[in-house]
């Protein structure tokens, strides 16, 4: 009898082919739908503004390392600090002036805090810039 010696002779394959076109389509298929169906959806109402968000209005007050103060690109001294920054204070709504201090790195931090705190008088707030050369 032969068969026993047919047997051990033959070797098992498996073809893959048809594996691959398989998990091809499956992989198509669950991109496709995760797709289309997003569970993590959730639906608001969101609240309706009278205007539109407070828009900040930035003021910028240069300081050189020679104390010369600036207020955008005009020259003031610091007597008049305090009534230049109240006017930019008057021209816009209240809380939504914001002071940008441009101090060089060797101007003094006394003539700074009197920057600050001239912003702070008028309602303003300040922040702070440090300009390196």
């Amino acid at each position: 009898m032969n068969l026993r010696h047919k047997l051990r002779e033959s070797h098992s394959e498996v073809d893959t082919g048809p594996l691959n076109d398989i998990l091809f389509i499956l992989l198509m298929f669950f991109l496709l739908i995760s797709t289309l169906a997003n569970p993590n959806v959730i639906k608001t109402n969101l609240p309706n503004g009278k205007s539109d968000s407070k828009m900040r209005q930035s003021v910028t007050v240069g300081l050189n390392k020679e104390g010369k103060l600036f207020m955008g690109q005009t020259p003031i001294s610091f007597a008049e600090l305090d009534s230049a920054v109240k006017r930019e204070a008057d021209k816009v709504k209240p809380d939504t002036l914001s002071i940008v201090i441009a101090a060089d790195t060797l101007s003094k931090y006394g003539d700074i805090f009197k920057i600050f705190y001239a912003a702070k008088r008028a309602g303003a707030k300040a922040g702070f810039n440090v300009a390196q050369k």
